[in-house]
């Protein structure tokens, strides 16, 4: 069962694919969330394997990584 930090991450997540946003940035979620980029970046290889209402892929790396975030 998801602990309160990773709900709110997919609550976030979910949101923001709701209304067209498909690309985030752990420290984009982080800021939104009063976390830290390393806490979110942490736990979203975990709940992309997890989660069964979006889909969470990683995308790119550049500078960080990028994921895609779809609703399933």
């Amino acid at each position: 069962m998801p602990d309160d930090t990773n709900e709110r991450i997919l609550d976030h997540l979910r949101e923001r694919a709701a209304v067209g946003d498909r690309y985030f940035r752990a420290k984009h979620v982080a800021d939104a969330l009063g976390m830290t980029a390393k806490q979110v970046g942490a736990r979203l290889p975990r709940l992309a394997e997890e989660s069964e209402d979006v889909d969470i892929e990683k995308w790119g790396r550049a500078r960080s990584t990028t994921w895609r975030v779809t609703p399933e």
